[in-house]
């Protein structure tokens, strides 16, 4: 079946886009949809723990948001310039994101912070992303820490107080361009009690890119190019998830990350081994899942691929009809907003 984007549409009022987090990240609204039955439930988040199960297996990403924007001049000018790290090449080498582009060309140098750090434009890619090198004396990661802002994706206007509120609780491995949002949810509190209900608690990796947010321009969706991510499975997590589907037991994805992580590393029988790569996997209705059983999203934008992967769990009619009723029912959208889980609650 061909699916263009259009089929991926629904109206969204802007006012229905959260601009910042909830005092209490556990208190968002949780929507349920049933992949079986189209049933819907309305939720608190922290109502999740009914739906979780003994020998269930949750499977989180644990990448860590870099405060990846960075703010400077072109050396000699007084042209003000951003860079937005997208990837790490090798060592300082990174690919990013740069504006004004027409003004960077390859040699180009950009100062940050009165010259605590500089950056060279080495290479202009294809897509309009630059190759750049840093140059800077002592740790990178601490001059990003004192220099850098948080990437907050185009559609946040609202500056952001507490960087930490866009990062996970359980947020480890630096790497990433934006938050795995699903995992905004989770309080300490919330994941003790998960843990102690006897759910297993699996981590993955994966490096979001910005790509995440890059529009599907193409009217047949099959022929979208996705971004490549990087993602590591360890062999812990290999291990319960596997143990977990032999107990016939549910393996719970916590964010589409999390999902196209599994999804990528499993073999054609759904088993997982200790891995790490990149991956372009793109999820659409048609899509047989090796590994997930149940889903817990944010809600997405319309016509993105995070839509179009959470049709391919539940239907595209059933997940539009479910927008519709979280539209009507004034839920919060995209990265603050509320959450939805898509299981069989019938099993």
């Amino acid at each position: 079946m061909n699916f263009s984007k259009e089929d991926f549409y629904f109206d969204l009022p802007e006012e229905l886009i959260a601009q910042k987090p909830l005092a209490d990240r556990s208190s968002s609204r949780l929507l349920t949809l049933d992949k079986k039955t189209g049933n819907m439930e309305h939720h608190i988040f922290s109502d999740i723990l009914e739906y979780l199960n003994e020998g269930d297996c949750l499977v989180l990403n644990n990448t860590k948001v870099i405060p990846a924007r960075l703010l400077g001049i072109k050396e000699g000018t007084e042209t003000k310039v951003e860079i937005l790290l997208l990837k790490r090449i090798s060592g300082d080498l990174w690919e990013t994101l740069v504006k004004p582009g027409k003004k960077l060309k390859e040699g180009s140098t950009v100062i940050f912070g009165n010259g605590l750090l500089k950056a060279k434009i080495v290479k202009i890619l294809d897509d309009g992303n630059r190759h750049v090198e840093f140059f800077y004396t002592g740790i990178f990661e601490e001059i990003l820490d004192q220099l850098g802002e948080m990437p907050l994706p185009p559609y946040i206007t609202e500056k952001l107080q507490d960087k930490n509120r866009y990062q996970t609780v359980y947020a480890k491995k630096d790497g990433s361009a934006a938050a795995p949002t699903a995992g905004l949810h989770f309080t300490p509190e919330l994941l003790e009690k998960i843990t102690a209900k006897g759910v297993h608690i699996a981590y993955v990796t994966l490096h979001v890119g910005l790509g995440t947010f890059r529009p599907v321009k193409v009217t047949n969706i099959k022929e979208h190019l996705m971004h490549s991510e990087y993602y590591e499975v360890p062999l812990k997590t290999a291990e319960l998830i596997n143990q977990t589907k032999q107990n016939k037991r549910k393996v719970i994805c916590v964010g589409t990350t999390s999902c196209r992580t599994i999804e990528s590393a499993a073999d054609e029988n759904g088993l997982l081994k200790e891995c790490s790569g990149n991956t372009e996997i793109f999820i659409y209705p048609g899509y047989q899942f090796k590994v997930l059983d149940s889903l817990i999203t944010n809600f997405h934008l319309p016509e993105s691929t995070l839509i179009m992967l959470v049709s391919a769990l539940a239907g595209k009619d059933e997940v539009l009809k479910a927008y519709q009723e979280a539209v009507k029912e004034k839920y919060r959208f995209f990265s603050f907003g509320d959450a939805m889980m898509i299981s069989d609650f019938t099993k």
